[in-house]
C-alpha cells in the first residue's frame, strides 16, 4: 500500500468513527476520472446512491499546489481531500466533520 492509500484509508476510517452516516460508505482510490466537469477535472466523485467515495490519485496529487512539498503535506493534502469529499457526501462543512483534528495546523 502507498502513502496516498493510507493517507486515504485513515482518514477514512476517523471519519467512520465519528459519523455513523459514513460507516457504509466505501472510501474508493482510482487513478483519473472518467471525463471533466464543468469545474475541470474533478479531484473526487460522491455516489450517494450508491454510498461510494471516489478519489482521483492523479489530479489530488498533481493539480494541488503545496507550499511545502514534503511526506507532512502530501499527507495533509490528500487528507483534506478525503474530508472534502465526505462533507460534500454528508452536504456539510469540512470543519465540522473533525475540527480538532487540524488543531495543530
Amino acid at each position: 500500500m502507498d502513502r496516498f492509500d493510507l493517507a486515504v484509508g485513515t482518514a477514512a476510517e476517523f471519519l467512520r468513527s465519528a459519523w455513523p452516516e459514513l460507516r457504509e460508505v466505501r472510501f474508493e482510490v482510482a487513478d483519473m476520472p472518467s471525463a471533466t466537469d464543468d469545474d475541470g477535472i474533478p479531484r473526487w466523485t460522491v455516489l450517494t446512491d450508491a454510498k461510494r467515495i471516489i478519489l482521483y490519485r492523479l489530479p489530488i496529487e498533481r493539480l494541488s499546489h503545496l507550499h511545502r512539498d514534503d511526506d507532512l503535506h502530501r499527507r495533509m493534502l490528500v487528507e483534506s481531500a478525503v474530508f472534502r469529499a465526505a462533507a460534500e457526501y454528508l452536504d456539510r462543512d469540512p470543519w465540522d466533520l473533525g475540527p480538532e483534528r487540524f488543531r495543530f495546523f
